[in-house]
């Protein structure tokens, strides 16, 4: 379809991190932006502020105001199929399309960068992003999370370049044709869609076949695909080396095809973050940015927010949220905290996200929580899924060896983590804990 005869794009789901970031774009190029979701948010009160109009009842009589033939409707596959308004609009025949096939036009007449992977994929993307934009790339950005140096989840730079994330759920990333492409991670997730790591892997497979003529694909050392390769002090055609810790910064040197880059600054804690900013770095060299510019750029990259986020790090307290929600993620997040507070007691409050990962990986995320000092588990958080019978945090808690473990709940979150007495505090999840964080913050800073 041509997208510039649409005259209004309506979202269902407007909330989503992906789809505001297509809502604030469209409205960035003079669309009439309008949307549904089922709860008010500092997401979709963000849009009101920009003019957008943003409802949140399920009702097809509100749909029913627009024109068949200038609406473009925009939906997540996390909307219900019994949805009202999803199907008002697909019975009378509107143009009804998925986040990924909006990405995939809004990409294809553009130079395309894609980041690929189950893990890494919003800080990879934001990292390069910021890159492009800072090396005065005509850049478009769709990020997967709020960047610190934006406070957006888009960012604008121009049209000519455009930087997405090639999202495996769903198989999202199969309507993506890039020019430049990674893939960070090939470990099992989303088997509620896939049913095996083995059929995960494949669709990875077959999206490294999606790049346009003359790309180039990017793979972490040890995956088992063919491409630019690139690691942490390792063989890799890209390569980090002479790694120090300075001040709570990383210092080193990046080994490329043709050069070295020394002494370059990175603020973001954990190998992980290190990784995800060395893949961003070889893209943006590979495009063609000038090394010193990408030196200067990335030392200013700020981060992501719920991606190791601190939110209160002063010597004797420190109080960190992150969204891991897989338990390699939580296995990162693990590594990064002990790396940087090596001698420090460290309190993980851990929400579980969906009952079918949940039942997927208890034996991972076990193995994953077993490492903090102490743990604190919430109750699952269901997303889009209903209960599965005998999956719960109860019986996650009971697979978890670790003497200083318990079930919280929120209302008494804040008292269990003061009684603690832990130096460190984590929240981790991609459920609603992140809407916790502000109280807890608040409660913490009164009580130091």
């Amino acid at each position: 379809m041509n997208l510039s005869n649409v005259h209004t794009v309506y979202f269902i789901g407007i909330g989503g991190i992906g789809m505001s970031a297509l809502a604030r774009y469209f409205h960035a190029n003079d669309k009439h932006v309008v949307g549904y979701d089922k709860t008010e948010t500092e997401i979709t009160q963000s849009l009101v502020n920009l003019g957008i109009n943003v409802h949140y009842s399920d009702d097809d009589l509100y749909a029913s105001s627009f024109s068949k033939d200038k609406t473009l409707v925009v939906y997540t596959p996390a909307v219900p199929k019994n949805h009202a308004e999803l199907n008002y609009f697909i019975d009378k025949g509107f143009q009804v399309l998925k986040r990924s096939q909006i990405l995939g036009l809004i990409t294809e007449n553009t130079f395309c960068l894609a980041v690929a992977g189950t893990h890494g994929k919003t800080t990879t993307t934001s990292i390069l992003g910021h890159l492009l934009h800072e090396c005065q790339v005509p850049v478009t950005a769709f990020l997967g999370g709020i960047s610190e140096n934006y406070n957006s989840n888009l960012i604008l730079n121009g049209t000519a370049v455009s930087v997405v994330e090639a999202d495996e759920f769903d198989r999202s990333f199969l309507t993506l044709s890039p020019n430049l492409a990674c893939i960070t991670s090939m470990d099992a997730d989303h088997l509620d869609i896939y049913g095996s790591k083995e059929a995960l892997t494949e669709s990875f497979k077959d999206f490294s076949k999606r790049l346009k003529p003359n790309g180039k694909l990017f793979v972490k050392n040890g995956l088992p695909l063919q491409g630019i390769t690139y690691g942490i002090e390792d063989d890799a055609d890209y390569s980090v080396q002479n790694i120090k810790i300075e001040n709570g910064t990383y210092v080193f040197d990046v080994k490329t095809p043709t050069t070295v880059l020394k002494n370059l600054h990175f603020n973001l804690p954990g190998r992980h973050n290190l990784s995800n900013a060395l893949i961003a770095l070889a893209m943006s060299v590979e495009y063609g940015c000038p090394h010193q510019q990408l030196a200067k750029a990335l030392a200013s990259y700020k981060g992501v927010k719920r991606r190791f986020t601190y939110h209160i790090k002063t010597n004797d307290f420190v109080f960190i949220d992150d969204y891991a929600h897989h338990p390699e993620e939580i296995n990162a997040v693990h590594q990064a905290v002990r790396e940087m507070y090596p001698n420090k007691t460290v309190l993980a409050v851990f929400q579980p996200h969906l009952f079918s990962r949940t039942q997927d990986f208890a034996d991972e995320f076990a193995l994953s929580l077993a490492k903090f000092d102490s743990l604190f588990l919430l109750d699952i958080y269901p997303a889009r899924e209903l209960p599965i019978e005998g999956v719960t945090s109860s019986w996650l808690l009971d697979k978890i060896k670790n003497k200083n473990k318990k079930l919280v709940n929120k209302e008494n979150l804040i008292s269990e983590i003061k009684d603690s007495q832990a130096h460190v505090v984590l929240t981790i999840g991609a459920g609603d804990i992140g809407a916790e964080v502000k109280h807890i913050k608040n409660a913490l800073q009164v009580a130091s």
